[in-house]
This record gives structure tokens, C-alpha cells and sequence, in this order.
């Protein structure tokens, strides 16, 4: 009988360790109940609209597998305190590069000159970050006006289609039963995001150089190094989303990911990263990913017009990154 009560004991002493935890640290839990407060309410109220319909749960899935994948790669450049505003513009260049190398040469060189398009403007936003010591800010903002301009240029601002069948399924336009082939790239990218950072030497540094440079610099950690190869990832991630968009819509567009850059962030932000540096979590950051593509369905069945939509989902972010981001 002392036996019983004595396992009892630990048992019920764990119980309030496990709320006290949870009380200290709910805002960087934010995004989940913020998540599920937004479903059930749509559920309630857009229920005769079809929102719960299986199909109309997937397309957010489609519409926001960009944009998580793009946001992944950002929580590595924000832990780093660091910033990529042309992912947007480098997705629709890719796009274009992509399609464009596919009429010429087939699927096999399109994914290899719409990767080499990717690593080329990651190695010059890192060069000039890490190297000449411009603000990573204002090195991708050129760029992002730099890779919209060559997109259109190259591509004469017209539509470049694909033809590929193969290419098409497996970027984007495929499904695997009742599985949309996007999902399958979604959870790719958030498992070995997540690994990265939290399970390996890479992770600790990036997050090490964010928090403190300075201090990290001094314990061993080469930080410009860690800067370059997070910009590297961010363009690497953009350059998918980019084949991505042009296998799902089986077309290279200069305007495809316009504007992307602010989701991207946003959904980085809304899952728990830090804009200065040092904090974030991957499956966070893909959970505000789906967040914001609920937000969007969600007004949309509403039939609220597209200015309504913007003042509405501008709201809502601002006040879910402002519960969790208020520092203590």
C-alpha cells in the first residue's frame, strides 16, 4: 500500500511542473491555439460554404506549400539575424529559368539550371553581406528589384509554358492517392529543417550567431560562414518554391511569388521566430504558414472584397505576432 501512494507521488507532482511550464512559455505556443481557434470558427461559420469540404482543405494545403517551404529555409536567416526579402522575386526567376530550360532541353535541365539559378543569387547576397558588409536588408531588397527585372527581360513579361508531363506531377501538380504531391514536399522540408536545427552542430551555430555574434565569434564559431550558408538555404528554398509554382500552374511566370517575401516572414514571425536573431522553430514557422493560407481561404468563402481581405488578415497577423513576440 506505501508502495502505491509512493509511485503516486511523482506522478502527481508532475502535473504541476507540466502547467507551470506551460504557463511560462504559452506564447511561443501562440500559433497552435491560434491556429485552432481560427479552424473552429471558420468551421462553425463557413461551414455551408464548403470550408470543411476535403478538397477545399487541401487547396490551402497547395496554395501555402510555397510559402511554408520559403518559410522553413527564413527561420534559419532570422535565427541568424539575418533577413531575405528576395525570395519572392528569386521564385518567379526561377520560374522562368526553369520553364524556360525544359522547352530547350527537357525536365532533367530544367531542375538544374532552376537549382543553379538559386545557388547563383544566394552566393551573391551572401558575398555582399558577409564580404563587402552591406545589410543583408538592403543586399536583398536590390536583389529582389534585380531578379523581377531579369525574370522580365528574359521571358519578353509573357508566359513560358511546360509541357512535361513528369516535371509537372512531381513539382507541384501531382497526387499520391488523396495526397497532394505538395504536401509530401512540405513535410521534406519541415523534417529536415527541424532536424537541422535542433539536432545538429549547424543549428546550435546558426542560432549561437544570431543571439550573440560576438560571443559566438570569440567561442570558436565562424560567423560569417554561418551567415553565408543561411542566405545560401534561403535562396536554395526559394529556387524550389520556384519550380514548385511552375510545375503546379505548368508555367514560368515573372510574377510568380510576388510578394511572397512578406508572407514568408510573416509566417516565420508568427511561428515563434525572432526577428533579432537567435530563437525560432521550424515547425512553427510552417504551422503560420498554414495559418495565414487559412486566413485567406477562410475571407475568401467570407466573400469579402480583396481590400477587405487585406485590412482583415493584416489585423490578424498583427495581433498574433504581437502576443508572441512581447518580450518578458
Amino acid at each position: 500500500m506505501k508502495t502505491a501512494i509512493t509511485n503516486a507521488a511523482p506522478a502527481a507532482q508532475k502535473m504541476p511542473s507540466v502547467l507551470s511550464h506551460f504557463a511560462k512559455n504559452w506564447r511561443q505556443n501562440i500559433i497552435y491555439f491560434g491556429f485552432c481557434a481560427i479552424f473552429v470558427i471558420f468551421s462553425l461559420t463557413l461551414s455551408d460554404q464548403g470550408f470543411l469540404d476535403v478538397n477545399n482543405l487541401l487547396n490551402i494545403v497547395r496554395q501555402t506549400a510555397m510559402i511554408a517551404i520559403m518559410a522553413t529555409a527564413m527561420t534559419f536567416v532570422l535565427c541568424a539575424g539575418e533577413i531575405d526579402l528576395s525570395v519572392g522575386a528569386v521564385a518567379g526567376l526561377v520560374s522562368v529559368t526553369t520553364a524556360m530550360a525544359i522547352s530547350a532541353g527537357g525536365a532533367a535541365l530544367g531542375v538544374g539550371v532552376g537549382i543553379a539559378t538559386g545557388l547563383a543569387v544566394g552566393l551573391v547576397n551572401a558575398s555582399l553581406t558577409t564580404r563587402l558588409g552591406i545589410p543583408s536588408f538592403l543586399t536583398t531588397l536590390a536583389m529582389m528589384g534585380i531578379a523581377k527585372g531579369v525574370a522580365m527581360w528574359i521571358s519578353g513579361t509573357g508566359a513560358i509554358p511546360i509541357l512535361n508531363d513528369g516535371y509537372a506531377w512531381i513539382f507541384g501538380g501531382g497526387n499520391l492517392g488523396p495526397v497532394p504531391v505538395l504536401m509530401v514536399w512540405i513535410v521534406v522540408a519541415g523534417f529536415t529543417g527541424h532536424m537541422a536545427l535542433r539536432k545538429t552542430t549547424f543549428g546550435r551555430r546558426v542560432l549561437a550567431t544570431g543571439g550573440n555574434s560576438t560571443a559566438a565569434h570569440y567561442t570558436g564559431v565562424d560567423t560569417k560562414n554561418i551567415r553565408t550558408k543561411v542566405l545560401l538555404v534561403s535562396s536554395m528554398a526559394a529556387a524550389v518554391a520556384g519550380m514548385l509554382y511552375a510545375g503546379r500552374l505548368q508555367s514560368g511566370r515573372f510574377q510568380l511569388g510576388e510578394g511572397d517575401e512578406l508572407s514568408v516572414i510573416a509566417a516565420a514571425v508568427l511561428g515563434g521566430t525572432s526577428l533579432f536573431g537567435g530563437k525560432g522553430t521550424v515547425i512553427g514557422s510552417i504551422m503560420g504558414a498554414l495559418m495565414i493560407g487559412l486566413i485567406n481561404n477562410g475571407l475568401l468563402l467570407m466573400g469579402l472584397e480583396f481590400s477587405q481581405q487585406l485590412i482583415a488578415r493584416g489585423a490578424i497577423i498583427i495581433i498574433a505576432v504581437a502576443i508572441s513576440q512581447v518580450r518578458k
